[in-house]
């Protein structure tokens, strides 16, 4: 048995020292990273709640409630930045990143500790599937909302669509990886087949908009 919050203070505290003397875009990453970890134990701590109030067992939950819970609470941080500091896209990218590594970091941490890291193969799952698969909603989320913006027609329904396409994917993914067998190596390799898809998408120069990209 493993204490999260203590896992958390662990790796924040030297974070923490390190504002000191880092600049503006290397602290607004730090920052970010640091949110996303403590919203990774809040999504810990609902989901684990929704799951005794449902009686959902574990891998239920983790098909139905966690994608839904972890995808909201890791945005939230993001749509406050995005509304309320009205940053660019290339500014609000560190931040979607910033949260979605701090998150998979963490996750990552809790499991394996509790879980033990002497089998190699597991490891490489967490790293390469998992925690490139909270990366890739973040990113994916950002990149929604730069069209969204760009067209003019940022509104609460588009918000919504661009949210529900990361937390399909990310029920998918929990879905395939549950069962064991092809489905299971379909679901390790498909974060990272969308992380280049959105590389190349996201990098791509659109006329126009130069500047503007991902």
């Amino acid at each position: 048995m493993i204490y999260a919050e203590n896992v958390l203070i662990c790796i924040a505290v030297p974070l923490v020292i390190s504002l000191l003397f880092t600049k503006r875009s290397t602290r607004r990453f730090i920052v970010s990273f640091m949110t996303g970890m403590i919203v990774c134990l809040l999504s810990a701590y609902i989901s684990g709640y929704l799951a005794v109030s449902t009686s959902y067992s574990t891998e239920e939950a983790s098909i139905f409630l966690s994608p839904i819970v972890e995808e909201i609470m890791k945005f939230l941080p993001v749509l406050f930045c995005f509304f309320v500091f009205e940053p660019s896209p290339e500014d609000l990218k560190p931040t979607a990143v910033g949260v979605g590594a701090g998150f998979a970091t963490f996750e990552n941490c809790c499991f394996i500790l509790s879980s033990g890291a002497s089998h190699l193969g597991y490891v490489m799952i967490r790293g390469l599937a998992v925690g490139v698969m909270h990366l890739v909603t973040m990113v994916a989320f950002v990149m929604g909302l730069r069209l969204l913006k760009r067209y003019k027609v940022v509104s609460f329904a588009g918000i919504v669509g661009a949210l529900s396409m990361s937390m399909t994917f990310h029920g998918l993914y929990n879905l395939l990886v549950s069962e064991p067998g092809v489905s299971s190596y379909i679901g390790y390799a498909l974060p990272m087949l969308f992380a280049v898809m959105l590389y190349l998408i996201g990098y791509r120069p659109v006329a126009g908009d130069d500047e503007d990209n991902l």
